[in-house]
């Protein structure tokens, strides 16, 4: 499985507007401190990125009584997330060896990540390790199972083999979250819609999306030249693309 050098995307990774955009309040949390009363919460952003969740998120709940962290594995990603949030702290760590004393966190989001993880259960047993007893681990991400006709599976063909690798499919990711003692509860929410190329072509020639870094060169300019075809051939081209996302809260029980 090849992994994916965010050293070489940090800087331009917050160019993609969608990233930006669809982080909104986390009700998910809201939620979790409603029914845990308590002083003070620990809550963890693993694989923390660029900052964009804590940033966000920081802001919607200021004022509230929680300490907030962010672990990655980069040093050039937790850079830009310096640059973005002010008291949180920041941990330049690999997630199967987090240096967090056992049961310190309530509540551990993890965003468009997990599939990066090389040792994925070994991932899971730290993060089982460092929740606290009825904490929970929120993990959202893309199905690529579920979504055969993406945008990127379209004109890079050979990035869903290179997706298959890396991700696991829902009924694995229940299966190993139960197996460790969580209380899952997950969803894939779906859509399918005709889309225009030309408003896709900056995502591929910016080139952020993890897979894209992870094809061989030939592979991508092939499939950015064709994206250029159809544009010229047709400014108004449009395919059917379709995406998933996988949300899942598991409770650690």
């Amino acid at each position: 499985m090849k992994t994916t050098n965010y050293s070489k995307i940090a800087e331009k990774y917050d160019n993609n507007q969608y990233r930006v955009d669809e982080i909104s309040f986390d009700d998910d949390l809201k939620e979790y401190m409603k029914n845990n009363r308590q002083k003070e919460y620990d809550v963890l952003d693993l694989s923390c990125g660029t900052g964009l969740y804590l940033a966000k998120q920081t802001n919607y709940f200021n004022g509230s009584d929680i300490k907030w962290s962010g672990l990655d594995l980069s040093d050039q990603m937790l850079s830009k997330a310096k640059e973005k949030v002010k008291n949180v702290e920041l941990i330049q760590a690999d997630v199967v060896d987090m240096p967090y004393a056992s049961e310190t966190f309530d509540f551990i989001s993890n965003n468009y990540a997990f599939h990066h993880y090389m040792k994925k259960d070994k991932a899971l047993n730290e993060i089982q390790r460092v929740l606290k007893k009825g904490g929970i681990y929120k993990l959202h991400n893309i199905a690529i199972h579920d979504m055969p006709k993406w945008w990127v599976y379209y004109y890079f063909l050979s990035a869903y083999d290179e997706d298959f690798k890396r991700f696991w499919s829902k009924d694995v990711m229940f299966n190993k979250l139960t197996s460790k003692g969580f209380e899952v509860d997950l969803k894939i929410v779906y859509r399918m819609e005709n889309i225009k190329v030309v408003e896709y072509i900056e995502h591929a020639k910016n080139r952020d999306i993890s897979v894209l870094t992870l094809i061989n060169d030939e592979d991508y300019e092939k499939g950015l030249e064709s994206m250029r075809a159809d544009i010229k051939t047709n400014p108004n081209k449009t395919i059917v693309n379709d995406f998933a996302e996988m949300f899942c809260i598991a409770k650690k029980i």
